[in-house]
């Protein structure tokens, strides 16, 4: 791995401006560091408040911290000059695919960022092309995007930030609003994008179900890292994670009921492929 990790955070606070003048607010994030490598999948969990988004939003200086500092490539986010450059290297998909689409036909609207910074043509063409292939919606090239599903709306959102060639893509809860399937979809789609064309991925969710096959993950509560791990480590800790609030994923959970009543599963059975194949073999 590079020796400057693609995203450093540095023991950062940040606090929401208050909505009365009266109201103290309390701080989103406290004094959180973080090191995120390229080519990584890291997961970031925990509950509505736990400080998740906020922290991405740090990833690619939407937000700005009030104390300790966010690098990028070692660039540092409060530089106003370079804040372009960050956000095309750390694109962001959000919940909703619809606040992200802004042309009326699929390919048009994967091109209009890279039109807006003048690029030539055929550079855009190409771009276009490409980013749509790697979502697999080729084929919907001319639709209008209300036209679309939930799941190939967030398809779309996604290859508008590909087009932009990012190093980085932050998914923050972009499967909340999707049916099973298309989240299962979503899911796989990133891990593919970080296998295939190396890109770092920074999933960003409340679902212990998504995040099974990431690198790394980290719970975030009150604003705070209470812990950082593999899902494999993780999850082999019901207590831990019912600790934790965070509900166990219906095949782990039958797994330790398994192994309670002395059914030998391995611990680092966590997929219900794996689950399956140890009660296979």
């Amino acid at each position: 791995m590079n020796s400057v990790p693609l995203i450093d955070i540095q023991s950062v606070t940040y606090t929401y401006p208050a909505r009365h003048k009266s109201r103290l607010e309390k701080p989103a994030l406290r004094a959180v560091s973080l090191r995120v490598e390229q080519g990584e999948y890291l997961a970031v969990l925990g509950k509505n408040g736990s400080g998740k988004s906020t922290l991405a939003r740090h990833c690619n200086a939407l937000l700005l911290p009030d104390s300790g500092r966010v690098l990028v490539n070692g660039i540092d986010t409060r530089e106003a000059s370079s804040r372009r450059a960050i956000r095309e290297s750390v694109g962001i998909i959000f919940q909703n695919p619809d606040n992200q689409i802004i042309a009326t036909v699929v390919e048009d609207d994967v091109a209009w960022a890279l039109t807006v910074r003048g690029l030539p043509r055929d550079t855009i063409r190409e771009r276009v092309e490409q980013a749509l292939r790697a979502v697999s919606i080729e084929h919907l090239r001319r639709q209008p995007p209300h036209k679309l599903s939930g799941g190939q709306r967030q398809r779309l959102a996604i290859a508008g930030v590909l087009a932009l060639r990012p190093q980085c893509i932050i998914a923050d809860e972009a499967t909340s609003m999707l049916d099973p399937l298309s989240r299962q979809e979503i899911v796989a789609l990133l891990h593919r994008l970080n296998r295939e064309l190396g890109l770092t991925i920074i999933h960003v969710t409340h679902l212990l179900e998504e995040v099974v096959s990431a690198h790394r993950l980290m719970i975030m509560q009150q604003g705070e890292v209470v812990l950082e791990s593999t899902p494999s480590d993780l999850f082999a800790q019901p207590e831990r994670l019912h600790a934790l609030g965070l509900a166990i994923p219906e095949p782990l959970e039958l797994a330790e009921r398994l192994r309670t009543a002395g059914v030998p599963i391995a611990r680092e059975a966590i997929t219900i492929e794996a689950i399956v194949q140890e009660l296979a073999g």
